[in-house]
C-alpha cells in the first residue's frame, strides 16, 4: 500500500514538473522563430462602428535583404443598426511599401454581422512598411466610407 502512494505521488511531482517546464520551452521556440512579432490596433473607423486589430511577425532572409510579413487579425462589426436603418458592415483593408518605397493595396476584408467578427490573415513578401485603415462599407456596396486613419502596424525601422 505504501509503495502504491509513493509511486503515485512521484508521477504526480513529474506530472506538474513537466507541465510548468513545457509552456516554458513552448514561448521559447515561438519568441526565436520570428524577428519581429508586435500587436496592432485598435484601429477604427470614423465614429467607431467599425474595430480592427491583430498581430504582425515578420520573418527576414539570412542575409536581411528579404521579408515575409504575415498579418493575423479581427474585424468587428460594431454598426447595431439594420441595413434599412442605415447600418453598414465592417471593412478594413492594408497598404504596403516595398523597398523603394512604393505603396500599393495588399489585403483587403468585409465583414457584415453584428455584435460579432471575423478573423483574417495575410501574407506579404518584400515589405518596408505596413498600414491599415478601418472603415464602413453596405452590404451591397465596393466603396468604403466612414473610414478612420492610417494606422501604422508595421515598417522595417521599427525593429
Amino acid at each position: 500500500m505504501l509503495k502504491k502512494i509513493a509511486t503515485g505521488a512521484l508521477a504526480v511531482a513529474a506530472t506538474t514538473a513537466l507541465a510548468l517546464a513545457l509552456p516554458t520551452a513552448a514561448s521559447a521556440s515561438t519568441s526565436d522563430y520570428d524577428d519581429y512579432s508586435e500587436y496592432w490596433g485598435s484601429a477604427y473607423a470614423k465614429h467607431g462602428l467599425a474595430k480592427a486589430h491583430g498581430k504582425v511577425t515578420v520573418n527576414w532572409d539570412h542575409d536581411g535583404e528579404s521579408n515575409e510579413v504575415h498579418v493575423y487579425g479581427r474585424l468587428y462589426d460594431l454598426d447595431n443598426r439594420s441595413y434599412n436603418e442605415g447600418g453598414k458592415c465592417a471593412f478594413v483593408k492594408f497598404e504596403a511599401s516595398d523597398f523603394d518605397h512604393d505603396w500599393s493595396p495588399v489585403y483587403w476584408k468585409k465583414y457584415c454581422g453584428f455584435p460579432g467578427y471575423k478573423k483574417f490573415h495575410f501574407q506579404e513578401h518584400d515589405v518596408y512598411s505596413l498600414r491599415a485603415k478601418v472603415c464602413q462599407i453596405g452590404v451591397h456596396s465596393s466603396y468604403p466610407k466612414k473610414c478612420g486613419p492610417w494606422q501604422y502596424i508595421y515598417t522595417a525601422e521599427s525593429e
